[in-house]
């Protein structure tokens, strides 16, 4: 239950000595921070390739998974570690994060007019334990022009962000028609679904 306190009366709070986020993202990072919990960043470089034979929904959870590894060992009790990985995925094609600016270009030609899923896997870790869930979000485009998506990269950061766009940013104000499922694991981290899978860890 929350009372007046909002989620400094959460029932999970007594249980976490300390919430670790295995991410360099400033949008992970801000979100995280809003469950009102306190937040430690502990982070690693990791190789973020994966098996080809793995399905899309399965590709965001390896990668998660793969994330809290270098980071499991300096755990303590009372710790859990939250790592996550977000890919787009259109007719089949995963779309990770763009190489460069023509990269980027190709990817917002390709989601331009079209509809396509953003997928996020979460997984926490412990000392004792492990437990990953992933999360479907599908978002739909309006048909961009090239001067749009030009002014898109030359004017905001889409090379970190998996598909090469942020929906918070510009390009989601003015190119995202609908979308069905969490706002937030687009952004970054669905919250909700988070908040719930951390309960019951």
């Amino acid at each position: 239950m929350i009372g007046k306190g909002g989620t400094n009366n959460i029932n999970y709070k007594m249980t976490i000595q300390r919430l670790i986020l295995g991410s360099k993202s400033p949008r992970r990072q801000e979100l995280i921070s809003s469950i009102g919990l306190p937040v430690e960043i502990r982070t690693q470089d990791v190789d973020e390739t994966y098996p080809e034979s793995l399905s899309a929904e399965e590709v965001p959870v390896f990668l998660a998974q793969k994330k809290a590894i270098p980071l499991i060992p300096t755990l303590s009790a009372g710790d859990v570690l939250v790592t996550s990985d977000t890919i787009v995925e259109l007719h089949g094609e995963i779309l990770g994060k763009p190489s460069d600016s023509e990269d980027a270009f190709r990817m917002l030609k390709k989601l331009s007019g079209n509809t396509h899923r953003v997928i996020s896997g979460v997984t926490f870790s412990s000392v004792e334990k492990q437990h990953s869930f992933q999360r479907i979000t599908t978002v739909s485009f309006r048909e961009l022009s090239n001067d749009e998506i030009t002014y898109y990269i030359d004017n905001y950061s889409p090379l970190d962000k998996a598909g090469a766009y942020g929906i918070q940013e510009w390009i989601g104000t003015i190119g995202v028609l609908s979308i069905e499922g969490s706002y937030l694991n687009v952004v970054g981290l669905p919250v909700a679904d988070l908040i719930e899978e951390l309960k019951t860890f």
